[in-house]
């Protein structure tokens, strides 16, 4: 932080980053350290327009728009309606207000009525099989794959994708490998997958993929997020959030 710049309040209810703030206190799905990890792996470069699909308290948008160049116009799908007032309240408050768009939408209806491409989709999609108990609704919408199944996900972001675009995904690794494996039956190729572990010598538990329809070799890395005992950040961590974490 320079010299002139002031320093971020704290405020209750959501959380602080350097340049912006993220109320998560009416949303199912709060700030966390894997949606910070997914909104700093994804490339940004040449790009002019962004999707954001599940949005939520819009932390993704709001990270990609601070990463990328002023000219780049990013939209945000929601289908939870506090989720969706609060990610609007979100991007309101932010510098890129006039460059992010908030949608209140199911993302079926969205792709068959907007006339957008993008040249980056980014979501953080529902990952809890049916059946698995969640208790406070909000929640339960924000994370079950029946509302959203993958194989519906990918044809989405097919429609709207355009033709050399790239769709960053996160999920834990057996659904990411699952819906990897579906991309790959469907035309898709991985241009990125990057594991992500907790810790040095534990597996990881979620992975990152970056896919496009363009033939691609896969570049694969293995990220680590603390050091032994997690009483710190390493610097592969550090290089995605430092821009973000009031603390790096």
């Amino acid at each position: 932080m320079k010299d002139n710049e002031t320093k971020p309040l704290l405020r209750c209810g959501g959380f602080t980053f350097k340049q912006f703030f993220v109320g998560h206190d009416r949303c199912g799905m709060k700030v966390t350290t894997d949606g910070v990890i997914l909104g700093g792996w994804t490339d940004v470069h040449n790009c002019q327009r962004v999707l954001d699909i599940g949005t939520g308290t819009g932390l993704l948008a709001l990270m990609l728009a601070q990463r990328s160049d002023e000219r780049v116009v990013l939209d945000a799908v929601e289908i939870d309606g506090a989720a969706y007032l609060q990610a609007k309240e979100n991007v309101q408050a932010s510098p890129w207000h006039q460059r992010i768009q908030v949608f209140h939408a199911d993302i079926q209806d969205y792709a068959e009525q907007t006339n957008e491409h993008y040249d980056l989709i980014i979501s953080n999609p529902p990952y809890f099989p049916e059946g698995t108990d969640c208790r406070d609704e909000a929640r339960s919408r924000a994370r079950y794959t029946h509302i959203l199944s993958h194989h519906n996900l990918l044809m989405y972001v097919d429609k709207l994708l355009l033709p050399h675009g790239r769709f960053a995904v996160m999920l834990p690794c057996a659904s990411g490998q699952s819906l990897e494996q579906l991309a790959l039956s469907m035309g898709w190729f991985t241009l990125r997958r990057t594991w992500v572990s907790d810790v040095p010598d534990k597996p990881a538990y979620i992975v990152l993929l970056e896919l496009t329809k363009t033939p691609s070799i896969c570049h694969e890395q293995h990220l680590v997020t603390h050091q032994p005992g997690r009483q710190s950040y390493t610097e592969q961590f550090k290089q995605l959030a430092k821009d973000f974490y009031l603390a790096l």
